[in-house]
């Protein structure tokens, strides 16, 4: 299971000795995601990507639950009420006809998500306008009181601004 924290900091330069700093602790770089404001140049920090800016994730999620379930009825319907003359594998077209739901379902849905700012960093949105530069950090959640720790010794003028709820590691 994975936590992600959330850190507010004042400027690049306190940014990149951080990222140092979790890159020493063995947080991988990959878990690691910079949100700054667009005349904020980041140079080599690791910047955060669609994935975590927008709502893409959670919209291909329900997206593709909703095609799914969607395709689900319509294949019960098509196997219930076959169209005249057609005999119709039951099991098979249930399987397709849901696959293909949650999978049109989730395309559909990414196209809303991706311009979709993510509503989880909406508390952070002043801040980063402000200039602040916040930092999105994935660590195991055995390792999450050591990691706020190190990060609020190290660095007082740091926020550490909350975590996200635990989340598995392969959702």
């Amino acid at each position: 299971m994975t936590r992600r924290l959330y850190f507010l900091v004042p400027d690049v330069e306190t940014a990149r000795r951080i990222v140092d700093e979790l890159l020493l602790a063995r947080i991988e770089e990959r878990s690691i995601h910079v949100i700054a404001k667009a005349d904020i140049p980041l140079e080599d920090l690791p910047e955060a990507g669609l994935s975590k800016t927008s709502d893409l994730v959670k919209s291909i999620e329900r997206g593709g639950a909703i095609g799914g379930a969607a395709g689900l009825l319509a294949g019960l319907m098509a196997v219930a009420v076959p169209p005249a003359g057609v005999i119709l594998g039951g099991g098979a077209v249930i399987l397709l006809s849901t696959l293909a739901g949650a999978g049109v379902g989730a395309w559909a849905s990414s196209l809303i998500g991706v311009s979709v700012p993510n509503t989880e960093l909406k508390r952070f949105q002043n801040a980063v306008e402000s200039g602040q530069i916040l930092m999105l950090v994935d660590v195991p959640s055995d390792r999450e009181d050591e990691i706020k720790a190190l990060i609020e010794r190290h660095y007082p003028e740091v926020n550490v601004a909350g975590t996200e709820p635990t989340k598995p590691a392969f959702p």
